[in-house]
């Protein structure tokens, strides 16, 4: 049985194929132990109370996998931080912690969706810390749906236009904040999504062979995912559907 982590979906109603992609996809696991979605599943995520045809078809697919033994677990990304229990209890799936070491027969890896990483990125950095404050995060649930809607929608144009002014430098992870993740966390692998350069990366600190799996962000016609089996090396591969 093998592992399964993806990444940076971004499901949205205007993306129609992609959510199908995204149901053939969990339809032919037919191997897998568990599925790990490492944040931005959702490019925007209001709250659990929201609800429509959209999002209970992904439920639906997600509590499919579930039913036929597959374990389900999601983390937060920055898109997403608003997913919750009640979404996770709808479809019997688990939200697993930014930085949890996940073990695989004799190998192990700690994983994250990847923008915790980004420290040079000063300006998301702030914007981050209180987008993940519970106090922030009560006060905006406790808004009307129509005004969430509203500032989700602000925020990403912000974000849009303040992308194209950064360097791919700063937008892209800290090494030493990745050392230091894996220092802390006791391993030598790495998994993580968020910055759409999929890629695997192999170096040395302090006389140890460290490696990082970066996976990419899917489209309408492909997808990215890490298949990892027993006693054996994760492996990135690109899909299309």
């Amino acid at each position: 049985m093998a592992l399964y982590f993806i990444s940076d979906l971004h499901l949205e109603h205007q993306r129609p194929a992609m959510a199908a992609g995204f149901k053939a996809f969990v339809d032919g696991l037919t191997d897998a132990e568990a599925l790990y979605i490492l944040g931005d599943f959702f490019e925007v995520w209001m709250g659990d109370d929201y609800n429509d045809p959209f999002v209970d078809g992904v439920k639906a697919t997600l509590r499919d996998a579930v039913e036929r033994g597959i374990a389900v677990y999601l983390m937060h990304g920055n898109r997403d931080f608003l997913l919750g229990e009640a979404f996770c209890a709808d479809i019997g799936a688990n939200m697993v912690a930014e930085g949890s070491v996940i073990h695989h027969g004799d190998e192990s890896a700690v994983i994250l969706h990847g923008d915790s990483l980004c420290t040079q990125d000063v300006e998301y950095m702030k914007i981050r810390q209180m987008f993940r404050s519970p106090q922030w995060q009560a006060d905006f649930l406790g808004k009307s749906l129509e005004e969430r809607i509203a500032f989700a929608r602000h925020v990403r144009s912000e974000s849009q236009s303040g992308q194209q002014m950064k360097s791919a430098e700063i937008m892209d992870v800290t090494p030493i904040e990745v050392d230091k993740a894996l220092d802390e966390a006791g391993v030598t692998r790495m998994i993580h999504g968020h910055t759409h350069r999929p890629d695997v990366h192999h170096w040395q600190h302090q006389g140890e062979a460290r490696e990082r799996i970066v996976l990419g962000d899917w489209d309408d016609t492909q997808g990215w995912m890490i298949r990892w089996e027993k006693d054996s090396a994760p492996q990135l591969s690109k899909f299309s559907f």
